[in-house]
């Protein structure tokens, strides 16, 4: 018998997929093919969601080991210990500071800014030494085998933090990236720690270099290179310049060193306009004689093949596979969802009005939810508790003194009546107030008898329940001078002269009066007059 074995093959890594269309007894042979949207091997999976489909996803991973000084050792009890840090490699002679966490933290003095950029260590380096031995290069270098070595014309990004003290010790600096084609050319210029920057050996090239500065704080640097030779360590640290020597000890700091290829930097999706805009676009870095494939929640999109896509208000997680002949390069996923904005409202309006909004005409109360466009095009959501004011008739009954008027809205009004007055509330619906005026009932006496006959023995203001209070009371002769003064605060303690001046008898006569009274309407009024006091 013969038997005759079909291998079926789909690689993403070079571009190729199968395309033929397999018999139905074929199909549980079949590897998936991972741009056309279909389960092709029948294993419940389609496209990205299939092992099968398997393309590294774009995201940068250091070249350099340990590149946030984590990974330890030991725990640096003091300055110059950075073998305390796994993998990382003293490159100077002059020798740079590990800080952690759980031990040494710095110099006094040069405190590092807190909180790290990743994780509980940094190291510390310096440019110069001016203290107590005077060596301008003196410059403190770290260094670092890779994992992998960086290949000719290939671009690279390497983005670190610089961390600052403050502007006098950690004056701006241009911090420079060296590489070296030999891991054997770690360390350079032992026991020479007047040897300067790695160049001055000359099996050591400047990759590039970038300027920073700050005060007290981390900053995110990159530099992008393409060597022209395999690069097998690094190194990095100041420039070459040999500082003057007058200057003082500078100091700073370095954390989270990434190094990796230039696409996992570059390789995401970014965006273009608002995402409920019409022009809204995912895109995708463009270069020469790059394929592109978009997916949706892992699934292929068939016909997307541009750097760019509309998803329109498709929600869900997009991403793009972009090839070249020797490499397949997956995107992080970007999260598409459509925005909208919510409000809410509470209109009151006046009996037989219509509340108009967006079109609708609402005459009902009750509770409404509306939706509308927003300026970029997105959906904003509002919602209507419509409230219907009740026409008002108000019943007021007031009491003024003689010569006062009272008001009412607009109206004023200055004698005991019935009166009607039209106002609007503060929603401008009609309310009606129906007002009952009556004049208050306060007697103030023109004449009292002091003789202890019981009648008309004392001097006072009298008043029904609408006199709260006499508050204050006082009595003068006609010359002027005070013979009587009370204060009181309710009606039960009502004052009142018995014709006494200073215990004797009051002469007869005319005499005047000031009092301060409250009425129910808890105004203060003060009233005067004149009386005769007869014996």
């Amino acid at each position: 018998m013969r038997i005759t074995l079909f291998i079926l093959i789909s690689s993403i890594g070079t571009g190729f997929f199968f395309n033929h269309t397999p018999t139905s007894e074929m199909v549980r042979w079949m590897a998936e093919d991972c741009a056309n949207g279909k389960d092709d091997d029948e294993d419940g999976l389609i496209d990205l969601n299939d092992p099968d489909c398997d393309c590294k996803v774009a995201e940068p991973v250091s070249l350099i080991p340990n590149p946030s000084f984590e990974e330890r050792d030991c725990c640096p009890s003091s300055y110059s210990q950075l073998h305390c840090a796994e993998t990382w490699i003293q490159a100077s002679e002059a020798t740079t500071d590990y800080l952690h966490t759980c031990g040494w933290m710095g110099w006094h003095g040069l405190a590092p800014p807190l909180p790290f950029p990743d994780g509980d260590a940094c190291i510390g380096f310096r440019n110069g030494r001016f203290g107590n031995e005077i060596n301008p290069n003196w410059k403190e270098y770290t260094g670092a085998c890779l994992t992998d070595p960086l290949i000719a014309r290939t671009a690279y990004t390497f983005k670190f933090n610089i961390g600052f003290t403050n502007y006098q010790n950690s004056p701006p600096i241009n911090i420079v990236f060296y590489g070296t084609t030999n891991c054997d050319n770690l360390p350079f210029g032992v026991g020479d720690d007047r040897f300067g920057c790695p160049t001055n050996d000359p099996n050591w090239i400047e990759l590039g270099r970038v300027g920073a500065s700050g005060n007290n704080t981390w900053r995110e640097r990159e530099i992008t290179i393409t060597p022209s030779q395999n690069i097998y360590a690094i190194a990095i640290g100041p420039d070459c310049v040999k500082l003057s020597r007058d200057s003082i000890d500078t100091y700073y700091f370095f954390d989270n060193l990434i190094l990796a290829d230039k696409r996992t930097f570059d390789y995401r999706v970014n965006t273009t306009h608002h995402p409920c805009a019409e022009d809204f676009r995912l895109t995708v870095p463009e270069g020469p004689d790059l394929t592109y494939q978009w997916y949706k929640d892992g699934v292929a999109i068939v016909g997307a093949t541009d750097k760019t896509y509309a998803p329109k208000k498709s929600v869900g997680n997009y991403q793009a596979i972009i090839q070249d002949e020797q490499s397949c390069w997956l995107t992080p996923n970007y999260y598409h969802s459509i925005p909208y904005e919510t409000g809410a409202i509470q209109p009151v309006i006046c009996p037989d009005e219509v509340f108009d909004f967006h079109g609708n005409s609402l005459s009902d109360a009750g509770f409404y939810i509306d939706t509308i466009k927003s300026v970029h095009n997105c959906d904003s959501i509002v919602s209507i508790d419509l409230s219907i004011a009740e026409d008002k008739t108000v019943e007021v009954a007031a009491k003024i003194f003689e010569g006062e008027q009272y008001q009412v809205g607009d109206y004023q009004f200055e004698e005991a009546g019935y009166y009607e007055a039209s106002l609007q509330t503060s929603y401008g619906c009609d309310s009606l107030v129906q007002l009952s005026l009556d004049y208050y009932n306060v007697y103030f006496p023109n004449a009292f008898s002091p003789n202890n006959d019981g009648i008309n023995d004392y001097f006072t203001i009298e008043g029904n329940e609408d006199l709260r209070a006499i508050t204050s009371f006082e009595i003068f002769n006609r010359w002027g001078a005070s013979v009587y003064n009370a204060q009181s605060s309710s009606e039960s303690d009502t004052p009142r002269w018995d014709g006494k001046s200073r215990t004797q008898p009051a002469v007869e006569g005319t005499y005047l009066y000031t009092a301060t009274i409250v009425m129910d309407d808890g105004k203060e009024r003060t009233t005067q007059g004149s009386f005769l006091l007869v014996r």
